[in-house]
């Protein structure tokens, strides 16, 4: 598979896990499983079995390019794309296609973002390798369609043919973004919708081409230059034009006009982490439903909760059903679980009442 590359997106604020996710140090470089190792470790390690560590490559922020090291010392400066602003995630994909493109022209390119979690790693390999075969052969564009357990509105929908082209890869019929409940609950019983992961899998001369016609403002600003990628002159040509791209995801800019899109139906212990009230999900519960992150935590007459204490600190806590309690020090947040999408909102007026030190 030498020409299998894989570009991990991490360059997100995750500001729905406030208070731990910071502008200084994202969700992504953070031990949120408690496994002692970060979100993005844990995501380059898996990776690992598809292709070598010289063909892995981190888009983030630029203000994070010394954390991406910290973290993966294995990568070179090159394998860091450091992005002068956020733009959403159709640049972000531009930006490097393009730049693999030039490394190696037959380049089959893997975009996955930093902070999922995937419980049965031999199933998603073996699910990428099967979509690789498919897209080294096939001028296609493929994402993992993720078989629902349950109507969730907080995920995009992919809506396939019944019929595969090629064993378990299917044409897609449309996108949907998240739906209201009653629209999930219909998705699921009809069988043929399947979550949207956000993970890719394309050649980079395919891709670019689907950039071209599809969003070619995009292409023509970050193609204007095609030289100077894998040089020294590249990052100056991105800090110069990357902020002047459309802020437009990929869903939107390709995925949904594009006639040559893929899916393979998968099922692997995926779960995009999005919020606090996902890690209570995915995470192993005591007998009452609590999970507890910390060394010294005392639990009397508590449910179904989220407790995040520092290792260094007592917490002792008691009377309370359905709640996140997360001590980071400088902030406590303690907030009913199943509130958890307002945090967000809490965040900018944090910001508003007590300036940015916070955030």
């Amino acid at each position: 598979m030498s020409n299998t590359y894989v570009a991990i997106m991490a360059g997100g604020v995750g500001s729905r896990f406030w208070p731990a996710s910071r502008e200084d140090r994202p969700k992504q470089f953070l031990d949120i499983l408690g496994v002692g190792k970060s979100l993005l470790r844990l995501t380059f390690e898996r990776f690992l079995d598809l292709c070598p560590a010289t063909n892995i490559f981190i888009v983030t922020n630029g203000r994070y390019k010394a954390l991406v090291k910290e973290h993966l010392p294995e990568l070179t400066d090159n394998q860091i794309l450091c992005e002068p602003s956020r733009n959403n995630t159709a640049p972000c994909i531009a930006y490097t296609a393009f730049k693999l493109q030039a490394l190696n022209p037959a380049a089959n390119l893997i975009v996955a973002p930093s902070d999922h979690i995937i419980l049965q790693e031999r199933r998603f390999l073996d699910a990428l390798r099967q979509a690789l075969n498919f897209t080294a052969e096939n001028d296609a564009l493929l994402t993992l369609g993720i078989e629902p357990s349950r109507p969730d509105t907080g995920y995009g929908y992919i809506n396939y043919e019944a019929s595969p082209v090629k064993e378990n890869v299917h044409q897609v019929k449309r996108f949907t973004e998240k739906p209201p409940l009653e629209q999930a609950k219909a998705f699921l019983a009809s069988g043929d919708y399947l979550w949207n992961a956000g993970i890719f899998i394309w050649r980079t001369e395919v891709l670019l081409k689907a950039f071209e016609e599809l969003a070619p403002e995009i292409h023509a600003i970050l193609g204007s230059n095609k030289a100077c990628y894998n040089t020294a002159d590249e990052q100056a040509f991105i800090d110069e034009k990357y902020p002047t791209t459309p802020k437009i995801s990929v869903d939107f800019a390709i995925m949904e006009k594009a006639d040559n899109v893929h899916t393979i139906p998968s099922s692997f212990g995926w779960s995009d982490l999005g919020t606090w009230a996902s890690l209570h999900v995915e995470s192993d519960k005591d007998e009452k439903g609590n999970v507890a992150i910390g060394q010294k935590i005392i639990l009397n007459d508590t449910h179904n909760s989220l407790i995040r204490i520092s290792p260094d600190k007592l917490a002792v806590i008691g009377g309370l059903d359905d709640f996140i309690v997360v001590d980071e020090g400088d902030v406590l947040l303690i907030y009913p679980k199943h509130r958890e999408q307002e945090i967000k909102q809490l965040r900018l007026e944090v910001e508003k009442q007590v300036g940015e030190q916070f955030l």
